[in-house]
């Protein structure tokens, strides 16, 4: 198995933490048009938001595309709470260039909110 790739490695991660507030939630109701959530709740996307920055940004960084996601939601995230994302190499496919990553969300109290993977390809 490979352990490395392109300067990355397997278990290699970034995290961030972000309070989201109600205005937030209300601007991205206007945008989307989804309002089949509670308004105390963070709309999954919006946690997706912050694990795109994450890989994008940080790990694997610059040139990532994003090709496929799967996220469950266990626990709601609320609005007014630090929620901490995650993104942590799992495994690569170096023969096309692809990324695995296990990504997660939590809240305050530790409780996972957001929590799948993420298939990237490295430039």
């Amino acid at each position: 198995m490979t352990t490395t790739h392109k300067g990355l490695t397997i278990g290699q991660s970034a995290s961030s933490t972000r309070i989201f507030t109600a205005e937030e939630i209300q601007t991205y109701s206007a945008l989307t048009g989804d309002t089949a959530f509670d308004e105390g709740c963070i709309p999954g996307p919006m946690l997706g938001g912050m694990i795109s920055d994450l890989l994008g940004t940080q790990v694997p960084g610059r040139g990532t595309m994003w090709l496929k996601q799967h996220y469950e939601f266990p626990a709601p995230a609320r609005v007014g709470e630090a929620i901490t994302a995650t993104v942590e190499i799992s495994r690569f496919r170096p023969e096309k260039d692809l990324v695995y990553l296990n990504v997660q969300c939590v809240n305050p109290n530790g409780q996972v909110v957001c929590q799948g993977e993420s298939l990237v390809f490295v430039a």
